[in-house]
């Protein structure tokens, strides 16, 4: 079997295993989703203290899109408790015009 090094040569043949709850599971990989990165790569990253620097492409913008389009659903949920959230409500959909005439929304 052919070794798969990274990009910088190393051989990583090491594993490393976890338990997460569901909710840090999603947590998880919701940051996996806006950081655009290798669920790995981005792990590997907050484990050993390094920016995870966000590069904008169509899979990040996808992923800001849905979690936008969540926030909105359960702002608008909480509305009904709550008279407070117009400002907030209305500032996310300011922001959700901006992401849908952003370029990149191709799926």
């Amino acid at each position: 079997m052919e070794r798969v090094l990274d990009h910088k040569g190393r051989w990583r043949n090491r594993k490393v295993g976890f338990r997460l709850s569901e909710e840090e599971a999603k947590q998880l990989n919701d940051l996996v989703a806006l950081s655009g990165l290798k669920k790995q790569d981005y792990i590997v990253r907050r484990l050993m203290c390094r920016d995870v620097v966000v590069q904008g492409n169509p899979r990040v913008y996808k992923a800001l899109k849905n979690q936008m389009a969540a926030i909105y659903e359960e702002l608008q949920r909480l509305e009904e408790c709550s008279e407070d959230n117009d400002e907030l409500l209305y500032t996310l959909q300011v922001i959700a015009i901006m992401l849908n005439g952003l370029k990149g929304e191709e799926e």
